[in-house]
């Protein structure tokens, strides 16, 4: 105790600085992910070998990528943004499947209703197919974002500064509080982001919140340009009174 209450101020920079390296690698993987897990949906054909691509990019050592990715973008190799291009491409390989299931789960005569009115590809894309897939999306995503802050600490062992910084230095000078402060830091960090990704998937899907509200027929979403149906609400026995 007496070690973390003379360090705060150190302990609150490098928390900072987690979050400054984990933020961008996740919502870089999110804007990699929902295009790649579109075309797989799209594409049957390319679909099994995206999937197993992306997926063997998870089985690369993290070390191998610190060296990797500089000399493929040429970043510097203790630079910020070679710590988080690595934690994109992780992040990539986790959430692309579960992107690729997001918008299969989209219901088929939804689809079709909107094709039937005339939706554009992009229209459709960005008025159905996205905002109904996000429930399984998000999904995906806390599991990102978890995986994400828990592999910042990775960074440490090549001098980027994060709370691993607290692991690597306790255990070099033998400092035990010190490590236990990292992983309570680390594991604080990824609850609270979990709970910010629920709570902007509340935001993001409100349509989620009707399965309190007695069930209605022919209603698709409520996101911005979705298609208008009339709703019929059902009784009990699931028939129209």
């Amino acid at each position: 105790m007496t070690w973390v209450g003379n360090n705060l101020s150190l302990m609150a920079s490098l928390f900072l600085a987690h979050v400054m390296l984990a933020l961008p690698a996740v919502a870089l993987s999110v804007a990699v992910a929902i295009p790649l897990g579109w075309l797989a949906h799209r594409s049957p054909t390319i679909r099994g070998p995206l999937l197993q691509v992306v997926g063997l990019l998870y089985a690369i050592p993290s070390l191998a990528l610190f060296l990797i990715v500089p000399s493929l973008f040429g970043l510097e190799m203790r630079g910020s943004a070679n710590i988080i291009v690595v934690l994109a491409i992780y992040g990539v390989a986790i959430l692309v499947r579960t992107v690729t299931d997001a918008f299969d789960s989209v219901p088929a005569d939804v689809l079709q209703a909107a094709d039937a009115c005339g939706y554009s590809l992009w229209r459709r894309f960005w008025s159905v197919d996205l905002p109904l897939s996000l429930p399984v999306t998000m999904a995906g995503v806390r599991v990102v974002v978890v995986s994400t802050i828990s592999l910042v600490t990775v960074g440490s062992v090549i001098g980027v500064r994060s709370l691993g910084t607290l692991f690597t230095d306790g255990f070099q000078r033998g400092i035990v509080a010190e490590v236990v402060a990292g992983l309570v830091l680390t594991v604080l960090l990824a609850l609270a982001m979990d709970g910010l990704c629920v709570l902007a998937g509340h935001m993001l899907t409100p349509w989620t919140k009707s399965s309190r509200l007695p069930r209605r027929v022919g209603f698709i979403g409520r996101s911005r340009g979705a298609l208008p149906a009339t709703p019929v609400t059902t009784n009990e026995e699931g028939s129209v009174p």
